[in-house]
């Protein structure tokens, strides 16, 4: 039986941590963590919130363990609706990553606040 993405979001978003905008700048600029952006190359290139990486949801294992070797290296991850993040962010939890975080806002709320 297929799970839809809604189901696999209400049972993966309560093993993450989630922040809003204003305390991921917080947190970023404390600890010099990475802020990856999940979305695609042309909603990034949109309005890209300033100092994120973007890797798309569907790169992110692979192109981050190429970037990062750190598994304690705080990441917080974005993307326009949470859903990207947050399946980015279980991906990356499962991997071996041990402080990722998703951001709760939406991109042009993050944006105004980076």
């Amino acid at each position: 039986m297929l799970t839809s993405i809604p189901d696999l979001l209400k049972v993966i978003t309560p093993n993450q941590r989630r922040i809003d905008a204003a305390q991921a700048k917080i947190e970023l600029e404390q600890n010099k963590g990475l802020l990856i952006d999940v979305r695609e190359p042309a909603e990034h290139a949109t309005k890209a919130a300033i100092g994120a990486i973007n890797i798309p949801r569907g790169l992110l294992e692979m192109k981050l363990m190429e970037i990062e070797k750190d598994a304690a290296r705080p990441i917080y991850l974005h993307c326009a609706s949470g859903a990207r993040a947050t399946l980015g962010a279980e991906a990356l939890t499962r991997v071996g990553y041990e402080n990722v975080s998703v951001i709760t806002c939406d991109a042009n709320q993050i944006c105004s606040v980076f």
